[in-house]
């Protein structure tokens, strides 16, 4: 049995070891991206707002070494890099989609609530308060 790159939270336990692959803020938002097409690293950073260039290097490293995404060197230095899913990676593509459906289901469900609670503020009092 192979070592995993990163400790395993649980020894064994496959979920912590798909949150060491595929956890944190950023890593499904770069799958995501992707999935559409390659990118090489300004125009994947342009298109996740908010990630510093440090935690796009550390996260895209982490997947590379999980072998999830290809890194691609196209030229001489400085060398163009060219980020693509590989065929392990596109694996985690239906896990990435039920995520992305789950969570519209929990938007709709979070402003259902909150349209709910409102609508039970402004409703009138039977007491005439």
């Amino acid at each position: 049995m192979s070592e995993f790159k990163r400790k395993n939270a649980i020894s064994g336990c496959p979920l912590t070891a798909a949150q060491a692959a595929l956890g944190g803020k950023w890593k499904l938002l770069i799958l995501y991206w992707l999935a559409k097409e390659p990118y090489q690293f300004a125009a994947l950073q342009r298109q996740l707002r908010g990630i510093s260039r440090k935690v796009l290097a550390q996260q895209l490293r982490e997947l590379a070494s999980d072998g999830i995404i290809h890194r691609q060197m196209t030229g001489p230095v400085p060398i163009p890099v060219i980020y693509s899913l590989t065929e392990y990676g596109r694996a985690a593509l239906p896990l990435l989609e039920q995520v992305r459906l789950w969570g519209n289901e929990h938007i709709a469900r979070a402003r259902a609530e909150i349209s709910l609670r409102s609508v039970a503020v402004s409703a009138p009092t039977l007491h005439g308060d």
